[in-house]
């Protein structure tokens, strides 16, 4: 159950979580006739751990929280309609009834899983954690920068570091910079097999990259399997070799690309008549009363 916060406006807590990359449902009383707990207008938002503000609370309140928490559990945005009698059905005294509408916004957010704990990794860690992401960083040396990581960063010690790649959501980021080819190799072809990857990245020359398209071949996989890798990594247009150089590189190349994904993410633009039919038959029906 979420933790309740009544101190926080709930315009105020929208712009918090979308601040900070959480997914969030702002919940609006649209309708109300006869007695009820709160006035046409109120809201609340509701995000996986807290809900802000109060739509009166009782039973009402409980059953807005279950559809805001099925609503979070979704990957797309969407928007519902219900409607609510405020006596038998809930239990409530108010007697009257209340229509409320749900509004879900998805963050913009990147599932993010660096590989190795570098110079560069670490240069790009504090960059990262700046953004609206979830970052794992992951490296087999039991010694390294990522010991001294900060609060926000999943550290993940793991001598097969290939086989993390499968514990990412689809659209995830891989970051390759290890320091070893060969495990470079299998994290790259671990990310590619997926096949639903918005980004592969892999720190490196030409002559690495050139090396690794030969042996993708020599395996069998098709020029299609590996096309839209990112080798060398980062942004031709912020050159540099320093470990700060690349990876403000390496973040301006996934800002670009996240940007991308943004705008050409389709939006459902509110519920369809057949979702709307049901509630406005019982808002008729409770007119007629």
């Amino acid at each position: 159950m979420s933790s309740l916060n009544t101190n926080t406006h709930w315009a105020n807590a929208a712009k918090r979580l979308q601040q900070a990359g959480e997914d969030y449902v702002l919940v609006t009383v649209l309708g109300v006739r006869g007695s009820t707990p709160r006035d046409s207008g109120t809201k609340m938002v509701f995000s996986a751990g807290e809900c802000f503000g109060t739509i009166g609370g009782g039973h009402l309140e409980y059953q807005t929280a279950a559809t805001a928490a099925a609503m979070l559990s979704e990957e797309h945005e969407e928007q519902r309609l219900e409607y609510f009698p405020l006596g038998p059905s809930l239990g409530q005294c108010c007697g009257g009834s209340t229509s409320v509408l749900f509004e879900s916004f998805k963050a913009s957010r990147m599932d993010i899983m660096l590989f190795g704990a570098g110079h560069v990794g670490s240069a790009l860690v504090p960059i990262l954690k700046q953004l609206p992401c979830r970052l794992r960083w992951v490296d087999s040396r039991q010694n390294g920068e990522a010991d001294t990581a900060e609060a926000g960063v999943d550290i993940i010690r793991s001598d097969e570091p290939a086989a993390e790649v499968q514990s990412m959501p689809a659209g995830s980021y891989f970051l390759i910079m290890t320091h070893n080819h060969q495990l470079d190799y299998e994290i790259l072809c671990a990310a590619l097999k997926r096949q639903d990857a918005a980004y592969v990245g892999m720190i490196g020359s030409q002559t690495k990259w050139r090396r690794f398209q030969m042996r993708l071949q020599h395996q069998g996989y098709s020029e299609e399997f590996y096309s839209a890798v990112h080798c060398p990594i980062g942004l031709d247009q912020v050159p540099g070799k320093r470990p700060i150089e690349v990876a403000v590189s390496v973040a301006g190349e996934l800002i670009g690309i996240q940007n991308k994904i943004s705008v050409n993410r389709p939006v459902q633009q509110g519920p369809t008549r057949a979702e709307l039919q049901p509630v406005m038959e019982q808002l008729k029906d409770n007119e007629s009363v």
